[in-house]
């Protein structure tokens, strides 16, 4: 039995695990990796941290298994990293030799230096984003389904007016899901095609 519900503060670990061993274009990128948690800093954590209550989990018998966070309001997300989330990190990933990280965590790590905008006409278009990911033994059920209408849900009462979002060019999976669930493809920018859905005029 899988349990959709909101997140809670000891989720935190589950959801850089999860982001972890989906993090290769829906595969598992803890090969790429030293620091297992680099990949979580940027697209799953700082989102339960800041904005908890706009994350939902899915939790099986072995735990939590699957999420989807975001924001109400891209820009205004990215001054809270800004202000809360990226000093730290900053902080901690000067004082880590470079030998200790692999190629792909000092791409993580230049992220958090240096964080990229989500393509402005787009954020402009729809306000809110989001980033979903679920582990391998979830998929296939209409669990990702499940918790995308518990977001879109919560985003429309709240007034949102749409969602954006990235997927890797190479998650053939993932595209074909975001496509299906009515996001429209609007640009592939290098290796992210950029999804947008209207909720409210």
């Amino acid at each position: 039995m899988v349990e959709l519900r909101a997140y809670r503060a000891d989720d935190l670990e589950a959801l850089y695990e999860i982001c972890l061993v989906t993090g290769d274009a829906g595969q598992d990128a803890s090969p790429l990796h030293n620091d297992r948690k680099a990949i979580g800093h940027l697209y799953s954590a700082p989102y339960g941290v800041i904005e908890p209550e706009q994350v939902f989990v899915a939790e099986d018998e072995q735990g939590v298994a699957g999420y989807i966070v975001g924001t109400h309001d891209t820009r205004a997300f990215a001054a809270k990293l800004e202000r809360d989330w990226w000093p730290a990190l900053r902080a901690h990933y000067a004082q880590v030799p470079e030998a200790e990280l692999t190629p792909a965590d000092r791409g993580r790590v230049a992220a958090m230096r240096e964080p990229g905008d989500n393509p402005p006409d787009i954020v402009a278009r729809y306000p809110a984003h989001i980033h979903m990911n679920l582990l391998s033994r979830l998929r296939g059920q209409r669990i990702g389904t499940g918790l995308l209408q518990m977001w879109i849900a919560q985003a429309r009462e709240a007034g949102v007016s749409g969602i954006h979002l990235g997927a890797s060019a190479g998650n053939t999976g993932g595209v074909a899901f975001w496509t299906r669930s009515g996001f429209e493809p609007l640009q592939t920018i290098g290796r992210t095609v950029w999804f947008g859905m209207t909720l409210a005029e």
